[in-house]
């Protein structure tokens, strides 16, 4: 066969991926927390960007009677006079995603106007947050720092407090030491004898608990600081695995005290902290914030709105552009305004296309689940992406990216998107499916209403849904039990008999 040259044409479809493009795809799928921050070192980088402070506030707009009469949407002028001047890098206005523009009415839909969302704040003040630059500039003490101040001002030789400053640097934010003795004393070439000494040392420190290795050892420092370690709870914390199966009887074998004492001596145990360091952790806790509002409407529907507080208002200042590029006379200079101009006219296109994405699935997911909001989780009906994808018009993925990370507060409370999505239990009856979460919760109030005489298997509690037309195995039930963490028939039967037990001995 012999090898030669030639030339061939071919003739083929490809996807390019711009990097305008890849940069909506990753505009749609972040959070608005991580979105303020892209768009504040949008603002950094581009002189051409700035935000819309002086945009009316979303209260006064929501109160407004124009605001009831008729519901506004997202198509306003982005960028009023200033992006009126500047070039449409894009006439096509093609979907940025998909390609599938939304050409339909929503009738349904009430969302804040478009000037209201497009603003990155640098600070946000909500009701009772007078102190907010004090909460702000405090900062709380670490563990680790904790442990040292104590450090500081115990009695030990050089020697002995290097030692405890490397025991504080393997403590965890829990309080427990994650090291094992034998390794920490010959990477520190030192005996073991000395490292125990130091670590009982540090275990004597507060919180009372820290340093522990293990539960029982973190149970048994704060019981020996109470004085009550004596045989009988020794036994008990060595035996925490009959506690936690709630075994009183056996418990009672070992301790060789009666019901009552093991009562008694639990409830103790109850009071103990099992992690003392987390009273020391920094991380504040961040409050979730929604992107999308649902309330009812004045003809019982339900009205969909976008956040306004939680999207940043931009504009491209096209007076500043055309001011610049009159004077500029470099060629790169001109080159380089181009691109700034080009990139904030993506950008803010971007954002006003991430709203309407987002808009239009949340207002699908409503749609789809109308029973939930009316009556409660019983009515949650299976929902997966590819029904509210072929109900837009709009690629699986799309739907998957803005349902990540985004939350919707509805009158039953802030709910994650992906949560309305759930799997299908099929019917007896060839009915309607059930959803997997309101099976969940059918499953977990039978077990909260259960007898105490009369306590329900997996294999009950399949009879019992058999019964209301779920078809459902009985390793489904067991699945979904262990993820409430509910305990098995046999264990909550010993619960049960030993809280009766204790009540009658009251």
């Amino acid at each position: 066969m012999a090898v030669s040259q030639r030339l061939e044409m071919r003739q083929g479809q490809t996807l390019v991926m711009t990097p305008q493009l890849q940069q909506a795809i990753k505009l749609l799928q972040l959070s608005n927390v991580e979105l303020a921050e892209f768009c504040e070192q949008e603002l950094e980088k581009n002189p051409l960007l700035e935000r819309d402070d002086n945009a009316p506030a979303p209260e006064a707009e929501r109160e407004s009677p124009q605001a009831e009469a008729a519901p506004e949407t997202l198509d306003k002028e982005l960028a009023r006079d200033d992006f009126s001047k500047c070039e449409d890098m894009d006439a096509s206005r093609e979907d940025l995603y998909d390609g599938a523009e939304d050409r339909q009415p929503q009738s349904q839909v009430q969302s804040a106007p478009l000037t209201d969302w497009t603003t990155v704040r640098n600070t946000q003040r909500f009701e009772g947050d007078e102190d907010l630059l004090e909460s702000t500039v405090s900062e709380n003490a670490t563990l680790k720092d904790h442990l040292l101040e104590q450090l500081a001002i115990a009695a030990l030789d050089h020697n002995h407090r290097l030692i405890c400053v490397a025991l504080i640097d393997s403590v965890d934010e829990a309080g427990y030491l994650r090291t094992d003795l034998d390794e920490f004393a010959q990477r520190m070439g030192a005996d073991k004898e000395m490292v125990e000494e130091t670590l009982a040392v540090l275990q004597g420190f507060d919180p009372v608990g820290v340093g522990a290795r293990d539960l029982a050892e973190c149970l048994a420092l704060q019981l020996k600081e109470k004085d009550r370690y004596d045989p009988a709870m020794a036994a008990m914390v060595a035996h925490l695995d009959l506690v936690a199966r709630r075994d009183m009887a056996q418990l009672a074998q070992l301790c060789g005290v009666d019901t009552a004492d093991i009562a008694d001596m639990l409830n103790e145990i109850r009071s103990l902290s099992p992690k003392p360091g987390l009273s020391f952790s920094t991380e504040p806790v961040q409050p979730v914030i929604p992107d999308v509002l649902v309330r009812e409407g004045p003809d019982g529907g339900w009205l969909v709105e976008l956040n306004t507080e939680t999207l940043p208002r931009l504009l491209v200042n096209g007076r500043y552009f055309s001011r610049v590029s009159a004077h500029a006379r470099d060629k790169e200079a001109k080159t380089y305004l181009t691109e700034c101009l080009n990139n904030a006219n993506w950008l803010v296109k971007s954002l006003d296309q991430r709203a309407r994405t987002i808009l239009k699935v949340a207002s699908e997911i409503v749609r789809q689940q109308d029973g939930f909001l009316t009556y409660g989780v019983r009515h949650l009906r299976p929902l997966n992406l590819r029904t509210i994808a072929e109900a837009i018009g709009m690629h699986e993925s799309t739907v998957s990216r803005v349902t990540s990370n985004k939350y919707v507060s509805t009158p039953r409370g802030l709910f994650e998107l992906k949560y309305f999505f759930t799997a299908s239990i099929q019917s007896l009856d060839g009915g309607e499916s059930h959803s997997a979460e309101a099976v969940r919760d059918r499953i977990r109030e039978m077990i909260e209403r259960e007898d105490t005489r009369e306590i329900l298997s997996d294999d009950r509690i399949v009879s019992m849904l058999t019964a209301d037309g779920v078809h459902i195995a009985r390793r489904t039930v067991a699945k979904y039990r262990e993820a409430m963490r509910i305990p098995s028939s046999v264990e909550r039967r010993r619960l049960k008999s030993g809280e009766s037990a204790n009540s009658g001995l009251r």
